[in-house]
């Protein structure tokens, strides 16, 4: 290879090793952001253009160039090779190869260094759009299973143990604010994408009359940045977007784990449908949750490409450096994961068939109205501590004589306080119990319904 063939090979001696193409090469991973690699290019053009840099019939032959080129690309007629080194490079190269001297000026007041900086925000800002929507979609799919089950009860439970009974709908609800959260959280990190880099040049700006609001202006960006040493060095915006992948991702996964428990013959409170399961090669009973169990490994893989991002910009001296081509690769993962993931769990769940009469037998065990009757005392004016004691006790004896608080007369009740009366047969049940939980943020089926309304739903 010709030293000539490098754009920077002006003062190297040697060509460059087959080996350092090889590694150094990102095109086979950056060609991804190929629309905005152009898109920011015509940008600039149109900019220097103005700002009579570039000639406007110049800038006329570079954009028209580079349209060309996009739809190369987007038809597969366009092929890249190792020697292009980066999406950057291999857009110039064809666009030179086309127009000529005008495409050796497409480069002027800037670097490979703002330029990535801009390609990967303006993939962001829409990835983002799109991880929003399939956020919204996965909401709904919650908001209208919890609206069809509100009238269903399930235990709830802490430390894996039956705690106390709580409506399906508000579970479901559950999941609901945790999305709605990540999508805020989105939407926040969307206002540090947002912030336009290119004019940062290699790192200290450019002595060129360049004029970045109008660029910013072109590419619907609503500020530019500040500091040009921050601005080619800064992936903040992409570790953070990391972030609320991984919250997204534990989100999903906490449900999916309990999909699986719940799928078990042990629980069966749901069945999954069959076209979001698989079978055995061996045992011809089986119905595994595939789905689930991979949503809930993807996501120590969203966060394993979240600790790579802050682990390759951890020591990293200022401006740039070559560690920063490390930061695409986590977070093209990241996002293809977070949206495959969203988008199938949205299918599945609408899929779902829950065992309404299993639940509420589950719900009906394990003294989970214990914490009723310890109330109930309460309202009669004892302290909570010492009703906790009396109704510990009063389980206790239960589990000695294998019994269900239901099961008790009032003389039993009696014998631990004697200031039981029959009114305490109203606090036993499941359904009363969930029902008298009326308190904002409760799981009565009139807050559930009363939330429900508010969240969207009918």
């Amino acid at each position: 290879m010709k030293k000539k063939e490098k754009p920077w090979g002006g003062r190297f001696s040697e060509p460059t090793d087959r080996q350092v193409e090889a590694f150094t090469a990102s095109i086979h991973f950056d060609r991804r952001l190929y629309r905005y690699d152009i898109e920011g290019s015509i940008a600039h053009a149109r900019m220097l253009a103005r700002q009579g840099i570039l000639t406007k019939d110049e800038m006329k032959a570079i954009v028209t160039g580079l349209e060309a080129i996009q739809k190369e690309i987007e038809l597969g007629t366009l092929l890249f090779s190792p020697d292009d080194e980066d999406i950057h490079m291999a857009v110039e190269k064809a666009l030179t190869e086309r127009i000529g001297e005008a495409g050796g000026k497409l480069h002027t007041g800037r670097s490979r260094n703002d330029q990535i900086a801009l390609d990967i925000r303006l993939y962001l800002r829409d990835e983002i759009g799109q991880i929003k929507h399939l956020v919204g979609d996965l909401k709904a799919g919650f908001l209208e299973q919890a609206r069809k089950e509100v009238g269903t009860i399930l235990p709830g439970y802490t430390h894996m143990q039956k705690a106390q009974p709580v409506l399906l709908a508000h579970y479901l609800q559950a999941f609901w604010e945790m999305l709605d959260r990540d999508e805020g959280r989105l939407c926040d990190c969307l206002k540090r994408v947002e912030v336009m880099p290119l004019g940062a040049a290699a790192l200290a700006g450019t002595g060129l009359p360049i004029d970045r609001h109008y660029v910013a202006r072109l590419l619907g960006f609503p500020e530019v940045t500040s500091n040009s040493m921050d601005t080619v060095s800064d992936r903040d915006f992409a570790a953070e977007f990391l972030f609320v992948a991984s919250l997204i991702m534990m989100h999903l996964s906490r449900f999916c784990e309990d999909l699986v428990l719940w799928s078990t013959d042990e629980f069966g409170y749901v069945e999954i449908s069959d076209a979001f399961t698989t079978g055995s090669s061996i045992m011809p009973q089986k119905k595994n949750p595939d789905v689930a169990e991979l949503i809930r490994g993807k996501t120590g893989r969203v966060y394993g490409d979240l600790v790579a991002m802050l682990t390759s910009l951890k020591g990293l001296p200022m401006t740039y450096n070559r560690d920063l081509q490390e930061d695409k690769e986590p977070l093209f993962d990241a996002v293809d994961t977070v949206k495959a993931s969203l988008g199938i769990l949205a299918a599945m769940l609408g899929r779902l068939r829950f065992n309404r009469e299993r639940m509420e037998a589950g719900a009906s065990g394990g003294f989970s109205t214990a914490t009723d009757v310890a109330e109930y005392l309460v309202m009669k004016g004892v302290p909570f501590r010492e009703a906790h004691g009396i109704v510990g006790r009063l389980v206790a004896f239960c589990i000695s004589q294998k019994k269900a608080l239901t099961d008790l007369k009032l003389t039993e009740f009696r014998k631990f306080y004697p200031g039981f009366q029959k009114d305490i047969f109203g606090c036993l049940t499941v359904r009363q119990s969930v029902n008298a939980r009326k308190v904002i943020g409760g799981t009565a089926e009139e807050t559930v319904s009363r939330r429900i309304k508010g969240m969207g739903g009918r």
